[in-house]
């Protein structure tokens, strides 16, 4: 009996070492960043010591500056289009509700790829023709020339095709953040004698930003990886100059290696600065809850 009380408690102290230890400083080491830091290093030295590489990096480097301008702006516009349907989400008027979701259906329904093809190609000179028959009097009267399709670079239309797509996804994500908000938010907003309009902006949205900043923030990294599709329009990303250099020179695993790399510092830095934001959130609900 004796032995058996000895046993278990050995055993109870054994799991509550086991415990312990997982418990500790490496229990708390994500794993996952540990790898991919080494793979970092690993990719940096690869590329410094061999000529090749530098040539490639080179190459494709110069193609980060189109890549991030074209997510932040694209994201901009996203925002605002995405908060503009997510408001009509949220409206007490039907007709605005269904519009909106009329909207956000029908765009989720199609391929990033499809809308990008659409508006390049269908959209822009749809566009350019509307403005003309718009601006007909001062073309017939010679003040401006008629626009044409390609005075819209296709770098303008990518940026259109993506924040028509994505501003569908953040309005969901917007419509989500304002219905978390208990009702009990708005009720004392209108006892203190707001109107429906004034508790939306003062006291409903702020808070409901709040709680969609996380998903806000990882739409941006999906943005970014989605702009890679601007380059089958040629626009000259990282993917494009990554196409090119790789069919001229048929160093087609040595360039996407590059061109990989490029993408996962931005979304790998991105990510973790959405990790960081969401803690610091939880940090705060906690202090003041």
């Amino acid at each position: 009996m004796v032995l058996g009380v000895q046993a278990l408690t050995s055993g109870g102290t054994g799991a509550g070492g086991a415990r312990a230890g997982a418990s500790g400083p490496l229990a708390r080491v994500p794993w996952w960043l540990v790898a991919l830091v080494g793979l970092g290093i690993f990719s940096s030295i690869s590329f410094a010591s061999s000529q090749g590489y530098r040539v490639i990096v080179r190459a494709v480097a110069s193609g980060m500056g189109v890549t991030i301008t074209v997510s932040l702006i694209a994201y901009g516009f996203s925002l605002f289009l995405g908060l503009a349907l997510g408001l009509l989400r949220a409206s007490p008027l039907r007709p605005a509700r269904e519009a909106a979701t009329f909207y956000i259906e029908l765009v989720r329904g199609l391929p990033m790829l499809v809308i990008l093809y659409y508006i390049a190609f269908v959209g822009a000179p749809a566009l350019a023709a509307a403005l003309n028959w718009v601006l007909s009097p001062l073309i017939k009267a010679g003040l401006i020339e008629a626009i044409k399709s390609r005075s819209f670079d296709f770098a303008t239309r990518a940026v259109i095709a993506l924040t028509l797509g994505y501003g569908a996804f953040i309005a969901e994500i917007f419509r989500a953040g304002i219905e978390s908000v208990g009702k009990g938010q708005a009720e004392a907003a209108y006892a203190l004698g707001m109107t429906r309009s004034q508790a939306m902006l003062r006291v409903i949205l702020p808070q409901a930003v709040r709680n969609v900043l996380p998903a806000l923030a990882n739409e941006f990294v999906a943005i970014v990886k989605d702009s890679a599709l601007v380059s089958v329009l040629g626009v000259q990303d990282i993917t494009q100059l990554g196409k090119v250099y790789a069919a001229s020179t048929f160093l087609f695993f040595e360039t996407y290696n590059a061109v990989a790399f490029f993408y996962l510092v931005l979304t790998v830095s991105l990510s973790l600065l959405v990790r960081a934001l969401e803690r610091n959130l939880k940090a705060g609900t906690r202090r003041h809850g």
